[in-house]
């Protein structure tokens, strides 16, 4: 019984660093988006527009995983384990539905915002490397879509079922 807590707990933990150290790093993005929109001096309203969206959408994002990481971390898995049992399982079922329609809409806004802001700075560069920059991020959007997103989701997918199959398990040799 106290093995399997350790190892739910151990889960958690590895989660919950994982989203604080993401709210860290988002945090430290916004701040740079935030200097670079009002410090530095655009020509272009586009520019400007381009990257307010960046922002918007990743205080969106930093929003989201501040709610995950609060519900993860705030109840303790040996007061209550049902109690506990009954977060994993709503956390994980808001976790898949947000994640779905989330996501999309997350890359839509940050490429918008990108590709405002490169109207600008791209403005003087030769033709080819204005193919290469955004066939970059285009290539860069879909391998991220396509090949590293559903790998990493599946894998804290996993590691969420895990942890609520032994809290199942842990509840049934208490009933």
């Amino acid at each position: 019984m106290d093995e399997a807590l350790k190892q739910v707990k151990k889960g958690i933990r590895g989660i919950t660093s994982k989203l604080y150290w993401g709210i860290v790093g988002m945090i430290g993005l916004i701040v740079c988006a935030f200097i670079i929109t009002f410090f530095f001096s655009f020509r272009s309203p586009a520019t400007i527009i381009g990257i307010l969206i960046i922002l918007v959408t990743m205080l969106m994002y930093l929003s989201l995983i501040v709610r995950h990481y609060h519900i993860l971390n705030k109840h303790d898995l040996t007061q209550n384990p049902t109690e506990y049992l009954n977060t994993l399982k709503e956390y994980q079922k808001n976790r898949s539905k947000t994640i779905g329609w989330f996501y999309y809409f997350f890359m839509v806004m940050i490429s918008t915002g990108l590709a405002l802001y490169f109207v600008e700075v791209l403005e003087d560069a030769p033709l080819y490397f204005k193919l290469i920059t955004y066939g970059s991020i285009i290539i860069w959007f879909l391998f991220i879509t396509f090949y590293l997103k559903p790998r990493m989701f599946k894998n804290e997918e996993e590691k969420v079922n895990l942890m609520i199959d032994r809290l199942i398990r842990l509840q049934e040799q208490f009933d």
